[in-house]
């Protein structure tokens, strides 16, 4: 009496216990990046210095407004209180920097370990693993930003109390400067992931985007007299688009929030379309 076989098993195409989904490579792509203990600890002192840079300007501020002999400086009372608005988002600069470069390690370590072929072997269409890393960490980023900004805020109140500088959340464009912080810092994370896949190098990663977001202001700075169209160039770098997006006071001529934050989002597209083109084009 022969038994019938059963059928062998067949594995669904993908990773075990089912197919290869957006939703399975985004939980794979958190795991990775929660669990690397320097990511934790970077984006703690991201949030840390950020906030005891905001303090520090506010106290700055204090000290100009209540010199005991003198008082504040005739005239520049009402700026005291414009500069007070852009205390939440003041420790942005510090926080591009080292979000930029996380962002930058996040993928350019797997290119230098080689883990990138473990990636792509288990998301062989290649562009979800990518846009999955990118939706990671622009969400961390976007969360540590606001966090910071309202953490700031917060912390800040008390200290301009003490001169009267003190302000509520519906002060003119501090709550959008507050939410937008957060937005910077999304955008600057597409923009160093982007940059990471396309020179799968993290050195070359960090400082290309550190220089993109700090050196080369300073060039434009110097060259500024020497051709009209510098100063107007100047005004697309995303430094420039990034401070105009979380700005609390407009100047003549300049962008507003939106148009900066328009400017600093096309930085961050093209960036991410370009790296997803040679994703798909380049070996592993």
């Amino acid at each position: 009496m022969s038994t019938a076989a059963a059928p062998a098993s067949r594995t669904p195409r993908g990773w075990a216990g089912g197919p290869v989904t957006f939703g399975r490579v985004l939980r794979s792509e958190w795991i990775k990046t929660a669990t690397v203990p320097s990511t934790v600890i970077l984006l703690a002192v991201s949030f840390v210095v950020m906030v005891g840079l905001g303090a520090l300007v506010a106290w700055g501020l204090v000290q100009l407004a209540s010199d005991p002999e003198t008082g504040p400086p005739q005239g520049i009372g009402q700026s005291l209180q414009s500069a007070a608005y852009d205390v939440p988002a003041s420790g942005l600069p510090f926080g591009q920097l080292l979000i930029a470069a996380l962002a930058v390690v996040l993928i350019g370590s797997e290119y230098t370990t080689g883990m990138i072929r473990s990636t792509m072997v288990a998301v062989p269409t290649r562009i979800p693993a990518l846009l999955a890393k990118t939706l990671v960490i622009a969400v961390v980023s976007f969360l540590l930003g606001i966090l910071a900004a309202f953490t700031t805020y917060l912390l800040a109140q008390p200290i301009l109390a003490g001169s009267d500088l003190d302000f509520g959340l519906d002060a003119e464009w501090v709550l959008p400067s507050i939410l937008n912080t957060g937005t910077v810092l999304a955008l600057i994370a597409v923009m160093g992931v982007a940059i990471g896949a396309l020179l799968r190098n993290t050195a070359g990663g960090v400082v290309t985007l550190v220089g993109a977001l700090f050196v080369l202001p300073i060039i434009a700075s110097l060259l500024n007299g020497l051709a009209d169209w510098v100063e107007d160039a100047a005004r697309f770098l995303p430094s420039s688009a990034a401070a105009q997006l979380v700005a609390t006071q407009i100047q003549p001529d300049a962008f507003n929030q939106v148009e900066g934050g328009l400017i600093l989002a096309g930085w961050a597209v093209v960036l991410l379309a370009a790296a997803m083109v040679a994703l798909r084009k380049r070996d592993v």
